[in-house]
């Protein structure tokens, strides 16, 4: 955390719920707290969405779930079906309520299942289900790797090898501020890359790709002071760049 930055903190809590709203908290003006609690089991939260980039087939079930092993409380949220056997298609579960471009982002991730691939990640500055940040730990190859996908194609920006046990709770950790990035598994700094794809605030959310099936907790952003004014918002940035295809890993 940078003690030189007003921050605004944003906490997606994937645990406890029952009632499917979407809540916001705040203490003399330094916090904000996007809430889980009240999400039925069963349930995504209001003004989050499921959406698919390149999506072939039917959009995935994403819902709250209970898991015994779950890093805080009870319940996490889970991809539970992918719905389509296309290789291709990258599962997103999003909001754009909240906006973010420079901060940090936290969430605990957890691989189920997945013969094509497994794991997922956080994704950020997202425009729309075809344009945003994302970073990824896959227990199939045993890395860690941060990407843009721009225009429905994926480009890899870092890549770094890592022991990722499925069926284990790991963390990731996003430090964005400018075109600097830096990604962190479990404590330790892996990657670090530069990129200007996308310059602007954008959504948050989670992402797995093809058959992954993924359990997700403790989802945290921090947002610097930069963001603040625009930190909550329903509209999307227009903003396009061309990108390179990289879709194979």
């Amino acid at each position: 955390m940078n003690a030189k930055r007003t921050m605004c903190v944003l906490m997606a809590l994937l645990f406890c719920g029952s009632a499917g709203l979407l809540s916001w908290a705040a203490e003399d003006g330094d916090e904000l707290e996007l809430s889980f609690e009240d999400v039925a089991v069963g349930k995504i939260p209001k003004k989050w969405k499921v959406e698919g980039t390149r999506q072939t087939g039917p959009l995935a079930t994403w819902k709250v779930a209970r898991e015994a092993d779950a890093p805080d409380g009870k319940q996490v949220l889970v991809l539970t079906s992918p719905n389509h056997t296309s290789n291709g298609t990258y599962n997103l579960c999003w909001t754009n309520a909240v906006k973010f471009l420079d901060g940090e982002i936290e969430v605990k991730v957890k691989g189920n299942t997945g013969k094509v691939d497994q794991g997922g990640g956080p994704i950020w500055r997202v425009k729309d289900k075809d344009n945003y940040y994302i970073c990824r730990a896959n227990p199939l190859e045993n890395n860690l790797r941060v990407y843009y996908v721009k225009d429905g194609k994926r480009k890899e920006l870092a890549s770094a090898n890592v022991d990722i046990p499925i069926d284990k709770w790991h963390e990731i950790k996003i430090e964005h501020e400018g075109n600097h990035i830096v990604c962190s598994f479990n404590g330790k700094k892996l990657l670090e890359v530069d990129d200007g794809t996308f310059p602007a605030a954008g959504g948050v959310g989670l992402w797995t790709k093809a058959d992954a099936a993924t359990s997700f907790d403790e989802f945290e952003v921090e947002v610097g002071a930069d963001d603040d004014d625009d930190s909550y918002s329903d509209s999307d940035d227009d903003e396009d760049d061309d990108g390179d295809d990289d879709d194979n890993k």
